[in-house]
């Protein structure tokens, strides 16, 4: 029973990061991310993002300045409602929807994740990766 219930965290999590940024889902933020739910970290460290509603602007934008982000799972550890993730992203800034002009610069970019889910909805999701080194570098490649 408990191997089960992790394994359907894991999928929940690889569901969010298939659907929502490599197919770029909004229907699936509104299935997977809780109503209430709490996004921390992303797109500053000290934002907090409350919701499905609050959140599709945020990754419209990414999306918009990323649009061939691609991420992948480097690996995914489960315990209790809890599903860490590690995982890297590749993509090319052609778009003008962060404040500044497209780049064309290749990145790749590397984070984490750390969910805490209930009934298969992410209820809080802790993020970090070094946005503001990558958009250093994107602007002096400008």
């Amino acid at each position: 029973m408990l191997a089960a219930m992790l394994e359907e965290n894991k999928n929940v999590a690889r569901q969010w990061f298939e659907l929502v940024w490599n197919q770029r889902s909004e229907a699936a933020i509104d299935r997977l991310f809780h109503a209430q739910g709490r996004c921390y970290g992303f797109p500053d460290p000290e934002s907090v993002i409350v919701g499905p509603e609050a959140f599709k602007p945020v990754h419209r934008a990414f999306c918009g300045a990323f649009p061939d982000l691609r991420l992948e799972i480097d690996e995914l550890v489960a315990e209790g409602d809890s599903v860490a993730v590690r995982w890297h992203a590749q993509m090319t800034h052609t778009g003008d929807h962060l404040g500044m002009p497209a780049s064309g610069k290749p990145v790749v970019l590397a984070g984490s994740a750390f969910i805490v889910l209930k009934d298969n909805q992410i209820v809080d999701g802790w993020n970090y990766m070094d946005l503001g080194a990558m958009f250093q570098k994107l602007r002096a490649a400008a």
